[in-house]
């Protein structure tokens, strides 16, 4: 059965009430046209639940655009959905990928690198490394029936090759379903070359207004919030409580150790209580992430409040942003063996009215009791 505007359909029902299916959902390609963003290949999502966002192929499947009943989820930076072709990845010191950080909801970093630009074994690296530059192939789009429920789906694989180097390749699947709120991002990291190497993977979930706003929060099962420097120290007191815009505000950084819940997820979320989603369940109005702690045991913080840069980005990922040398020297950097794979699974939603908000908050609160709990029985 389909939850859809406020009620329960069969898909008899639905079918007999629309022309055809892209009435209420669909899964629609197009290319861009113009500027920078010429030539993008790129699918809009409408999930007829509220939820609709793009999925750029050319950005290695990455999510630039969404909107739930009209309100951003993402920030969105001034760059655009710039081609791959336009990527500098060492100019600038190594911070040419920021020229084309779209913000966006969901943007990849890795695969063989994420965080700080800087030297490994003799070898330069700027930031976050290369997939979200690289334009997937094979790539599938369809919409499809499972009993009552419509299902939305996107594929491809995004390959990382170098002579002499990596070779490595991301399957990812994008799901959602007709009247859902979220979305669910599975990815397969495997090494097709004959040599170990590196992998490293953070999922930049990039939140912005309104749901980040002068009274937003951060929600999680936080034990722990490490800051990474002087600027995240400062400011630790409030690393879960946003602020209006501030000009020349420094960028702050939080390395969270998380409690998982009674499913062994780890959920965390940027709320707004102020904010109405327009979906008649009153005020608040926030973006949830879940992820598998096994799989990303790290979870990154950043705090920008910046004036037009004002966003707050959640971070699963399986390393911290220290740079490639720093997980090498800490004993935590992931080697691929020929012929290996790593799995991830992250999922993306909605949080809408005060209840459901309590809810969220309540599940993050006893992770962190259970947890607390068990550490001292320990």
């Amino acid at each position: 059965m389909t939850r859809l505007y406020g009620k329960t359909y069969t898909r008899s029902d639905l079918l007999q009430r629309v022309g055809d299916i892209s009435q209420i959902a669909r899964v629609k390609p197009y290319r861009l046209v113009e500027g920078l963003e010429e030539g993008v290949l790129a699918y809009d999502v409408t999930t007829g639940g509220g939820l609709d966002f793009t999925v750029l192929a050319s950005r290695g499947l990455d999510i630039s655009s969404a909107h739930y009943n009209g309100r951003s989820l993402a920030w969105r930076s001034a760059t655009s959905d710039t081609h791959p072709a336009y990527f500098d990845h060492e100019g600038e010191n190594g911070r040419g990928w920021l020229r084309g950080f779209y913000g966006g909801l969901l943007v990849t970093c890795g695969l063989t690198y994420v965080g700080a630009n800087g030297m490994d074994e003799g070898q330069f690296y700027g930031i976050h490394g290369r997939v979200s530059n690289l334009p997937a192939s094979h790539v599938t789009h369809d919409g499809y029936w499972e009993g009552d429920e419509y299902i939305l789906r996107i594929s491809g694989r995004v390959r990382q090759a170098t002579v002499f180097g990596e070779n490595l390749q991301m399957t990812r699947t994008i799901t959602s379903r007709l009247g859902s709120r979220a979305l669910i991002l599975h990815d397969r990291v495997e090494n097709l070359g004959t040599k170990p190497t590196e992998h490293m993977m953070l999922y930049h979930i990039n939140i912005g207004f309104p749901a980040v706003n002068d009274k937003a929060r951060l929600i999680a099962p936080t034990v722990t919030a490490t800051p990474r420097d002087a600027d995240a120290i400062a400011g630790k007191d409030q690393y879960n409580r946003f602020q209006p815009p501030q000009a020349g505000f420094p960028e702050q950084v939080y390395f969270h150790e998380m409690a998982p819940d009674a499913d062994q997820r780890v959920r965390a979320a940027v709320v707004d209580p102020e904010t109405d989603a327009g979906d008649g369940q009153g005020h608040g109005f926030g973006v949830y992430c879940a992820y598998d702690p096994v799989q990303l045991p790290c979870f990154i913080e950043w705090k920008m409040m910046d004036a037009g840069t004002y966003v707050v980005g959640m971070e699963p990922a399986n390393c911290l942003v220290m740079g490639r040398a720093h997980e090498r020297q800490a004993g935590t950097l992931i080697l691929l063996e020929p012929g290996e794979a790593r799995e991830y699974s992250v999922e993306v939603g909605v949080l809408s009215g005060p209840v459901e908000i309590a809810a969220f908050e309540h599940v993050c609160t006893t992770a962190v009791e259970l947890f607390q709990s068990g550490k001292a029985a320990r």
